[in-house]
């Protein structure tokens, strides 16, 4: 698993001006965040209806899961500052419509084929929001894994009942850009917690 200097120095790269620099964080940053998924949630994807909810999943020949066919993306939790290093480095994209009551800024990035991040930060570094927090307690990091599923409550009915885990929420949040999301917070290798986000996309219009 990687160590929280080496997850600082590539996320600190994210915002090379270097392209080859970006590209080359960007998959050590994915590669932290697939072990780091997997050693949570490896069990989840060998459930037949867990693993029909999980968006353009596709188990191998013999029901195996990996950081290749799971459609997640990576939370990265980061100061402020960074937040527009990393905006402007990667050409600007468009921030995300984050429901005001959330503490949070956020936007999409994608690196190559599969390198995909949602970059986060707070808007409050003061305050209490669960970004602020994250970042008063780990500094910039792997805040979250993300994960699509084509339906947040069923997915959440799977995990409670026959995994025993308990959702952050009691029912189903609002998430960025029109989302339906909730959390879970569960043990990972090495000790660890991970706070995985289930997804569920917004309708297409």
């Amino acid at each position: 698993m990687a160590e929280g200097r080496d997850l600082a120095k590539w996320i600190r790269s994210l915002a090379d001006s270097d392209s080859g620099k970006r590209l080359a964080a960007a998959a050590q940053l994915r590669s932290a965040g697939a072990t780091l998924f997997l050693s949570a949630a490896r069990e989840w994807l060998k459930d037949p209806e867990f693993r029909e909810l999980v968006s353009s999943f596709f188990a191998n020949a013999i029901n195996e899961s990996s950081s290749a066919n799971i459609p997640f993306s990576i939370g990265i939790a980061v100061q402020p500052e960074s937040f527009a290093r990393i905006h402007a480095a990667n050409g600007s994209p468009r921030l995300a419509d984050v429901p005001p009551d959330q503490d949070a800024m956020e936007f999409e990035l994608r690196s190559g084929e599969h390198e995909e991040f949602d970059i986060l930060t707070t808007r409050d570094p003061g305050g209490s929001g669960a970004i602020a927090r994250y970042l008063k307690k780990f500094g910039e990091g792997i805040q979250q894994i993300e994960l699509n599923v084509t339906s947040v409550n069923r997915a959440t009915e799977i995990l409670r009942h026959r995994f025993g885990l308990t959702p952050v929420y009691p029912e189903t949040h609002a998430g960025a850009n029109g989302t339906r999301v909730n959390f879970f917070l569960v043990p990972a290798a090495e000790g660890k917690r991970v706070l995985i986000e289930l997804v569920e996309p917004a309708p297409r219009t």
